[in-house]
């Protein structure tokens, strides 16, 4: 139980009762300060309670809020609650922790270079295995950094050659979550040669994708002391890692939270690369207020939907992406296959764009896209370089 509250949690006598308890911070940008609230959560309505932890009293009482799911719950995930964006840091009771810990364990994946070009397979292979993305980011790695992750390594003849293959190109890396996510991914991955992958696990991603040992398709911790050191290698505060972003021939595309939630990154991404359009950027983010406010605000006073398409792209994490292409009219023919704003006229119009296949309305219409071509360098630099 939290200390200070004797009524704020009750071990529950049967799954009806159930409610789940976390630590959530939330930075409240007027006082300059963090605050900390008990976050209850309902399974059986999907409500939602707080309190005030420095206060000690009720923040908010128990209202149902389906934005938020289980899936939504575990220590490191960012919420959207009535525009204040809170980070779950821990669990707020032993209940909590027992029923959540098994089932969110983290390790890494990362897409090697040479099979960018399938990301959209790989990610939707995740999902078909109950595998939750939770972090996401395209970068290129420096011949130190490469040293540093494979120094295992060091001393085998391939050595050299893996620094030259994973330094050749971007890479991927995801931080993926799940119950037993460490062997699921590593026999998704299959063999770490790729001949023997093909024997063996056929439907496996080297097998699939892979060339050889060293230019594999893909990497995943062996262990959860190898997960936690090669996520906190790369997702960690002080990690400082280029990002890949061009800024030529390329245009800015943001999958909405709405999407992500739903699990249709790598359907969205297919349909993208399917197209013959290259991603040269991606970082999967949450959004405050403000920063939606101020990417938005182009349309502020011009489209009747503003504030809730700045609800909308602060309600979860989203992923942002650099399109690229061959010429300067790419931000032009990525607008096309994005499609109509409202994807019901899209479906009765262009049924096979991305709004028309995967939105729901003119608000959660799957994808924001760069409207105007003389935009998209601005709209890409406020991803990738400001925020």
């Amino acid at each position: 139980m939290f200390p200070g509250y004797t009524d704020a949690y009750i071990e529950p006598s049967s799954a009806q009762d159930e409610r789940y308890s976390f630590i959530a911070e939330w930075y409240d940008p007027q006082a300059a300060l963090i605050r900390r609230y008990q976050f209850l959560y309902y399974p059986k309505d999907s409500s939602i309670e707080m309190y005030d932890i420095k206060n000690r009293r009720k923040f908010l009482s128990r209202t149902k809020f389906e934005s938020v799911k289980s899936e939504d719950l575990y220590i490191g995930s960012k919420v959207s609650i009535y525009s204040r964006q809170l980070t779950f840091v821990d669990f707020g009771d032993q209940f909590t922790e027992n029923k959540f810990a098994s089932h969110k364990e983290k390790t890494l994946g990362l897409i090697k270079p040479d099979v960018i070009s399938k990301l959209g397979i790989i990610v939707n292979s995740l999902r078909d295995h109950n595998i939750q993305l939770s972090k996401a980011k395209m970068i290129t790695m420096t011949r130190a950094d490469a040293a540093k992750l494979y120094e295992e390594y060091q001393s085998k003849p391939i050595f050299n050659s893996i620094l030259d293959y994973m330094t050749s190109g971007p890479i991927v890396v995801m931080e993926i979550m799940g119950s037993n996510v460490i062997d699921t991914w590593m026999k998704m991955l299959g063999p770490s040669d790729p001949a023997q992958a093909k024997i063996s696990e056929p439907n496996s991603i080297r097998a699939m994708f892979g060339l050889d040992e060293t230019r594999n398709a893909a990497h995943g911790s062996i262990n959860s002391a190898a997960a936690a050191k090669e996520l906190a290698f790369f997702f960690s505060a002080s990690s400082s890692f280029v990002n890949t972003a061009q800024y030529q021939h390329s245009t800015c595309c943001v999958i909405k939270p709405h999407a992500v939630k739903a699990g249709l990154i790598g359907d969205i991404i297919s349909v993208i690369q399917d197209a013959g359009f290259h991603i040269t950027a991606l970082g999967m983010q949450n959004i405050q207020k403000a920063n939606a406010e101020e990417f938005y605000e182009i349309y502020k006073g011009v489209v009747a939907e503003y504030q809730s398409m700045v609800d909308e792209l602060c309600d979860g994490p989203c992923v942002a992406l650099e399109i690229s292409g061959k010429d300067q009219d790419t931000p032009t023919r990525f607008r096309e296959l994005c499609g109509p704003a409202d994807p019901e006229i899209g479906r009765h119009l262009r049924p096979k764009t991305i709004r028309a296949m995967f939105g729901k309305d003119k608000i959660k219409n799957a994808v924001h896209c760069t409207d105007l071509a003389e935009d998209s360098v601005l709209e890409v630099e406020y991803f990738f370089r400001i925020l």
